[in-house]
């Protein structure tokens, strides 16, 4: 899957690649000695399985997960079923509901067919914590407790916000770094990835290694993806996410909304096919006036929706795509959205919003006047006008806000 710039026996064509995009590797050194060891590294990755579809953001870990596997070195994808029933506090300033043992187990059965969309599925290791902490006794827990302060907890951003605003902490929210700490005892991981906002846990997971004799772990931070709006990290909640599921023309429909300068990011975390070396020249040849950026986002969007979907899919979705920009080409390749309407039909501006195109009519009648608004590729201006049921074709706003629907009585 990844492309190759260089052999990867190269030693810093290694770490390069490894950096890249990283927010932080605690430490380097310890890193590229390892490396140069020649062994294959055991690299661990913890994901609890809080919800079942995966999104881009999510992808960030698999991805640099997949680099190393293209290095030689063994991953291990460890699924926190014990963490998942404990809840993870991490960035909040209240506790988090645990799950139950059966949301757990439910979300857990959709990561393998998601993940090894991006993993090798021979060169992975699936793990579930439960196998050590389901035999673990209350002494064993105990004595685990007895190897981290109250003071030390206490550092941590989130727990110590809330105790200076005097919000509760429940015993338990101590236990869940510790316990995330000591899956790398278990697993005797050389690296562990995690987000930045999971530095705290993974340099427990160091400290406790060091307290059972083993070399402490690589710590590599990744930084929280940023959603299609380019502020907030992609989030379901936030609705700026593109799922892994999607179908491949949504994929392809969002990639080409983000903005330019958040698609260099995005390239950094998520791309295979555009190497470092790659990624500097064409920055330097859209600098140079020579190539449209366009053309830069359509690679990256093409390549997700292959990942995502296979070659075929993304095909149709980038025709499908430029078919509904440009006015020209076959827009039936677009997915067909079913609307219900009223039997005397609806407005242009509701229609917009339904199709979720428009965030609300006041915003589409805004559209209208400024003659942004495309039905069937003729433009529309009148917030009077009305589609009658039984209309199908596209609607669009602008060159990249489009959809395909039908309206049905309902």
């Amino acid at each position: 899957m990844a492309k190759r710039e260089k052999p990867v026996s190269d030693p810093q064509h290694a770490i390069d690649l490894i950096a890249r995009g990283a927010d932080e590797i605690l430490k380097r050194e310890d890193l590229e000695a390892r490396l140069a060891s020649g062994r294959p590294l055991r690299i661990k990755a913890g994901f609890d399985p809080t919800a079942p579809d995966l999104h881009l953001g999510h992808t960030v870990l698999l991805n640099k997960m997949r680099q190393f596997q293209d290095l030689g070195h063994q991953v291990i994808f460890l699924i926190g079923d014990f963490t998942g029933m404990i809840g993870d506090p991490t960035g909040k300033n209240a506790t988090r509901k645990p799950l139950t043992r059966e949301d757990v187990l439910a979300n857990a059965e959709t990561y393998a067919e998601q993940v090894f969309k991006v993993l090798d599925k021979t060169r992975t290791e699936v793990r579930f914590n439960s196998e050590w902490f389901g035999k673990m006794t209350a002494a064993d827990m105990i004595r685990l407790a007895a190897q981290h302060t109250v003071a030390r907890m206490l550092e941590r951003d989130d727990f110590a916000k809330r105790y200076a605003a005097q919000q509760s902490i429940a015993i338990h929210e101590f236990l869940y770094p510790l316990v995330q700490g000591y899956d790398s005892v278990a697993l005797q991981a050389d690296v562990e990835l995690g987000g930045t906002d999971q530095k705290f846990n993974l340099l427990m997971g160091r400290g406790l290694q060091e307290a059972h004799g083993q070399k402490p772990q690589v710590v590599l931070t990744m930084p929280l993806l940023e959603g299609l709006d380019g502020v907030n990290k992609m989030s379901k909640s936030l609705g700026n996410y593109i799922g892994i599921a999607e179908p491949a023309i949504d994929i392809v429909n969002k990639t080409m909304k983000i903005g330019d300068e958040l698609m260099w990011r995005w390239i950094d975390l998520l791309s295979f096919e555009i190497g470092i070396d790659e990624a500097a020249r064409l920055r330097s040849d859209i600098a140079a006036g020579a190539l449209n950026p366009r053309d830069v986002k359509l690679r990256l969007a093409r390549e997700l929706a292959t990942r995502f979907h296979d070659a075929v899919a993304a095909d149709t979705a980038i025709a499908g795509w430029h078919a509904a920009v440009t006015g020209q080409g076959d827009t039936s390749l677009l997915p067909l959205q079913d609307i219900r309407v009223p039997g005397e039909g609806i407005r242009i501006g509701a229609l917009l919003t339904a199709a979720g195109i428009t965030a609300s009519n006041s915003e589409a009648g805004r559209k209208l006047k400024e003659r942004a608004v495309k039905v069937a590729g003729e433009v529309v201006e009148d917030p009077a006008t009305t589609l009658p049921a039984g209309f199908e074709g596209v609607v669009q706003v602008g060159k990249r806000n489009f959809a395909r629907v039908r309206l049905i009585v309902g």
